[in-house]
């Protein structure tokens, strides 16, 4: 695996790492912010710079690259694969009628599980899917599910949700050259000689009662213990109540349907003062208990370097060549001045050798580790390590 990274800003491109890949390349990973997206003349100069490739990406709420965190930028990763292949696909929310485990059931559908043609590489079976969805227009929950129910369970899906910074306002998705609104895209990973770890990891502190999901419908939630959510909600939050949906994003939510259960975390994407109500990135299940959560600095950061031993074992004593970091941009506003010490920790993890790419995002996708079902996280470190042997 051969891989080069560029930056993009304001001042134009620059290399940041690796051989000029050009023709070679087969995809490039690109995470940038979405006014930086917006722009058709600097995706143009990808698409000219490597012809070959599919470009795939997001917008974000903070590009990674390398052991940095930056802001209203573009970082685009070209990797040539030396044995392994990529497909790509992608669906328009508004074609499945905003059905978000429709989108995932199509998505997967598009993936063939082995190389079509007759070709040296025909048959090649599906290992992985990377996928990357709009994050406002989506139930995550729902879209995982969908996803999951039409894939083998070998194969396993990371990924995340797009970011707007903290606008909340529109988010992108990149697909074969184009950005826009309202989609869903995915690649598929072919190869025996490709080996994919991955884990998410949160370290957040629950503080305040476990309280009963009353009503709710899908990600949408109405009542706690028959009282409003959202007047409770703003009850804890105090001063930061005027701020919301932002402020939610300080302190998410614990949620276990079971007892014994690794809660998954979720934190708000808008509020409805009229119907009392918090949407959610994921599901919010009636008869689900939920607590919230705040933020312990020094846990965020030792979660990140947990998932990043999780992620190196699952594939072996191989080292990454790729890490895909994904981070909620809740750590990110909370983390502050602080916020590139979890990349640092995933370095002391993972070694020199892996490039990083990756983004601050409104939702992650991943099993805890694996082995465990694929779920729709808030607030974790996700990370995604590749390799090929």
């Amino acid at each position: 695996m051969r891989i080069e990274q560029r930056l993009w800003t304001q001042a134009g491109w620059r290399r940041l790492a690796g051989d000029d890949l050009g023709s070679e390349a087969r995809l490039v990973l690109v995470f940038g912010a979405a006014a930086a997206l917006r722009q058709g003349a600097v995706l143009a100069e990808l698409r000219d710079r490597y012809p070959a490739a599919l470009l795939f990406g997001c917008s974000t709420a903070g590009e990674i690259r390398g052991d940095e965190v930056s802001d209203d930028s573009i970082v685009a990763t070209a990797v040539c694969f030396e044995r392994a292949h990529v497909l790509g696909a992608s669906v328009a929310l508004a074609e499945c009628s905003e059905d978000s485990f429709h989108a995932g059931e199509r998505l997967a559908a598009s993936l063939p599980l082995s190389l079509p043609g007759d070709g040296a590489d025909a048959g090649a079976s599906l290992r992985h899917v990377f996928v990357l969805s709009d994050g406002l227009r989506v139930n995550g929950s729902d879209l995982v599910r969908g996803l999951t129910a039409c894939l083998p369970a070998a194969v396993n899906v990371t990924g995340g949700l797009a970011g707007d910074g903290a606008q909340f306002a529109e988010t992108l998705v990149l697909h074969d050259g184009t950005a826009g609104p309202g989609v869903v895209a995915g690649i598929g990973l072919y190869g025996a000689g490709l080996r994919v770890g991955f884990a998410s990891v949160g370290g957040w502190d629950p503080f305040g009662p476990e309280r009963l999901i009353t009503r709710s419908h899908g990600n949408v939630l109405y009542e706690f213990d028959g009282q409003s959510a959202l007047g409770l909600y703003k009850k804890y939050l105090g001063e930061h109540a005027d701020r919301l949906p932002a402020s939610g994003l300080l302190f998410p939510l614990s949620l276990r349907t079971r007892a014994g259960e690794t809660p998954v975390v979720r934190t708000i994407l808008a509020v409805d003062e009229a119907a009392q109500s918090m949407t959610f990135a994921g599901d919010v299940p009636e008869g689900a208990y939920a607590r919230l959560m705040k933020a312990n600095f020094d846990r965020l950061i030792d979660g990140a370097s947990e998932a990043a031993r999780s992620s190196q074992g699952a594939i072996g004593p191989a080292p990454a060549e790729l890490a895909i970091l994904i981070s909620c941009v809740g750590r990110k506003l909370l983390l502050k001045q602080r916020v590139e010490e979890e990349v640092e920790g995933v370095r002391e993890v993972l070694g020199p050798r892996p490039v990083f790419a990756g983004f601050y995002s409104y939702g992650e996708i991943s099993p805890f580790t694996t082995g465990a079902r694929c779920e729709l996280h808030n607030q974790t470190m996700t990370i995604t390590t590749l390799t090929e042997t």
